[in-house]
């Protein structure tokens, strides 16, 4: 009988947890501001930013939201020890893991079955938060490592490697419920697709019959076509399509034998029965994608030029994210809002939101001018 091991990520202070005592929310009506009159359902009246502990702020809201954000932003300090301007970003490593430990804690509570978290680190911490996460969410509720160029220069005067990337780290609160959706499809995969005998469908590419996994051996099958050519899977493979799929294929002309009528058979793939599905997102996310640091800098630059925020994220990355994670009307979650990308993102996305900030950027970078 082999017995299971459970494995925790320890670290000193760990059994030490704070005393939460129930927290009330209070609008300040001075810098809350909203249309007179909804004019439809779907008018958003109910955001929120909150300028406080983001701990406390996440107890008070565990009341009214517990199980209803769809999706979790959150940009944590990376405890690199370095000095910047709008924030502490190093204290002792035992004490960050205590300090995310318990927001992740009441982040899990705040999260809808369906929903997902995403967290933006480097390579000081990720690892270490990845253990913590897989702790305090599962580990089958990972779902990936993104990785994000945030740089497209060369750091020369790096001692060891040029550091160009971030992590991204994924978890569904319930993978069995979670599924992202789909990117649109980019132009250029489009122009893969081309029409050399005037198929009435229009513009097609060629595609395997065959398929690396099945129920039918490449050994049992095989299927002859109109003009007499017998074909079976290659050794190792297995039929993509049945006996009758085939022959449907074969009768509607969309079977592909080259252009001399001597090439492997293939099936023809056409545009116009995938213009309305999107692609399945990678891991790898590049800045002409979705932008990098430099771009961050001078989006924050726009509206606050005399003091732009350290580290803000660019808005094409959190477009990215609210995408994949939401649909409209749904509620996105920044619980360290900084320079407010997120809640500023959603809102265009038509997305509510809640963004919760400690530093004085929630009033010089964070707040929505009214």
């Amino acid at each position: 009988m082999t017995k299971k091991i459970k494995l925790e990520l320890m670290w000193i202070g760990k059994e030490n947890r704070p005393k939460l005592e129930p927290r009330i929310l209070i609008e300040n009506p001075t810098k809350s501001y909203h249309a007179a009159q909804r004019h439809g359902e779907s008018d958003i009246f109910d955001n929120r930013l909150i300028f406080g502990d983001n701990l406390l702020a996440l107890k008070a809201l565990e009341q009214e939201f517990a199980g209803k954000v769809k999706c979790i932003f959150i940009d944590p300090p990376y405890n690199t020890g370095s000095a910047f301007r709008h924030y502490d970003d190093g204290v002792e490593h035992s004490i960050w893991l205590s300090l995310m430990r318990d927001r992740l804690e009441l982040l899990r509570h705040l999260l809808a079955d369906d929903g997902s978290l995403w967290i933006t680190i480097d390579d000081n911490e990720c690892h270490y938060l990845k253990v913590l996460c897989d702790e305090i969410f599962g580990r089958a509720n990972f779902v990936a490592n993104a990785i994000w160029q945030k740089k497209y220069t060369v750091a020369n005067d790096a001692r060891y490697l040029s550091d160009n990337h971030d992590h991204i780290l994924i978890y569904a609160k319930n993978m069995n419920l979670w599924l992202p959706n789909k990117l649109p499809r980019p132009s250029s995969m489009d122009a893969r697709y081309n029409n050399p005998d005037n198929h009435p469908k229009g513009r097609w590419k060629a595609t395997p019959l065959h398929a690396k996994s099945g129920s039918q051996s490449a050994d049992t099958f095989s299927y002859k076509f109109r003009n007499g050519v017998s074909w079976s899977p290659p050794p190792g493979t297995y039929p993509r399509f049945s006996a009758a799929s085939l022959r449907r294929m074969d009768d509607n002309d969309e079977i592909w034998f080259g252009k001399y009528g001597t090439a492997t058979p293939s099936r023809k793939t056409f545009l116009c029965d995938l213009t309305n599905i999107g692609t399945v997102p990678l891991t790898v996310w590049l800045y002409s994608e979705v932008g990098h640091n430099h771009e961050a800098r001078n989006e924050t630059k726009a509206f606050n030029s005399e003091n732009p925020f350290a580290t803000p994220k660019p808005e094409r990355l959190m477009q990215r994210i609210i995408h994949l994670s939401s649909h409209p009307g749904d509620l996105i979650l920044d619980s360290f809002a900084g320079s407010g990308t997120a809640g500023a993102v959603a809102h265009k996305m038509g997305r509510r939101w809640i963004m919760v900030e400690l530093e004085e950027t929630c009033h010089t970078h964070t707040s929505f001018p009214a």
